[in-house]
């Protein structure tokens, strides 16, 4: 490919990335006017949040039915096509529906309005024609701006598609914040994976106490390197009263060569040593462990007392990164 072709590509994609980039920027400039209405329908909905288009607007429903569903509002996609052939069933009192179709005009949705008319449950509706028939029968209208499309002939789904999906995630993350949405809930609905890891606590990942290699301040360092070396985690914890008190790692064994055996657990530790916390995210832990050149912390109670150990392989076998 010469330069010529890859400059081309380049100014094409540049030019849709620019043509939707600004619908966007107008969108948020001047919201739909029923946005806040819809907000707080959606966060007095009983039942589900149902979504539904058809199409590449069908695409777009699923994936804001997912956004509402992963965060904290329950929510489910119904295809228009399977609803008129007894899907509507799905849709109860006590939901809110979400159509979305740029005309406003998709005739695949008639069932579903109709439905939705027939026992009087709440309609949010997603259109770049205010006068369409669907807008006409929504209780709340989330008109889209009068953007070009950015395709060249000005015809394919581009820009009405990302104005639609990054309303919905508006509408969203609108209606989660007010939630009091907050990260262990996230984590409820994302047990999987890279995002479940991230979230995941010390508590779900730390060894338990009676994994503990833990000292005496005033044990000797040849018992010590036996309780060291018996645990097998490189680190040596030293408690006090029931409290950590010091930390003994490697460095302070190197640090220390030259009288190690006549010294005591205490005197060798590490003082007012890095801890972390059962309910603190194992990806902040992680974060301290890498940034103070570690490889294990103990974790302690609110009383100080150590309740147990997370080690840098613990994160790593669990994906945190």
């Amino acid at each position: 490919m010469d330069k010529t072709t890859q400059q081309m590509i380049r100014d094409t994609a540049a030019r849709v990335l620019r043509i939707e980039g600004e619908a966007v920027a107008a969108m948020a400039d001047a919201l739909p006017a029923d946005f806040a209405a819809a907000d707080e329908a959606v966060l007095a909905t009983k039942g589900r949040v149902i979504l539904s288009g058809i199409g590449k607007s069908g695409h777009i429903a699923r994936k804001i039915s997912s956004t509402f569903a992963s965060t904290g509002t329950p929510s489910a996609f119904v295809h228009p096509a399977e609803a008129s052939h007894g899907d509507l069933g799905m849709i109860m009192p006590g939901d809110l529906v979400v159509l979305i179709s740029n005309s406003g005009e998709t005739a695949e949705l008639r069932d579903i309005v109709a439905h939705v008319a027939r026992f009087s449950i709440p309609m949010i509706a997603i259109s770049g024609r205010a006068q369409s028939t669907l807008m006409q029968a929504a209780d709340y209208c989330l008109l889209l701006p009068d953007s070009p499309e950015a395709c060249v002939i000005g015809m394919a789904p581009t820009t009405s598609t990302t104005l639609t999906l990054a309303l919905g995630d508006a509408l969203a993350v609108a209606v989660m914040e007010r939630r009091g949405f907050l990260p262990e809930h996230f984590r409820t609905f994302h047990p999987g994976g890279k995002l479940g890891a991230q979230l995941s606590k010390v508590a779900q990942l730390m060894h338990g106490v009676d994994a503990l290699p833990l000292v005496g301040a005033g044990q000797p360092m040849s018992d010590t390197l036996l309780v060291m070396s018996e645990k097998g985690f490189g680190i040596a914890g030293v408690v006090d009263a029931d409290k950590l008190v010091g930390v003994i790692s490697d460095g302070d064994l190197r640090r220390n060569m030259a009288d190690l055996m006549t010294r005591t657990a205490g005197q060798v530790a590490t003082h007012s040593p890095r801890v972390t916390t059962p309910d603190a995210l194992a990806a902040d832990a992680l974060a301290t462990m890498s940034g103070n050149k570690i490889t294990a912390l103990f974790v302690v109670n609110d009383a100080g007392q150590p309740v147990g150990l997370l080690h840098l392989h613990d994160c790593l076998r669990a994906g945190v990164v």
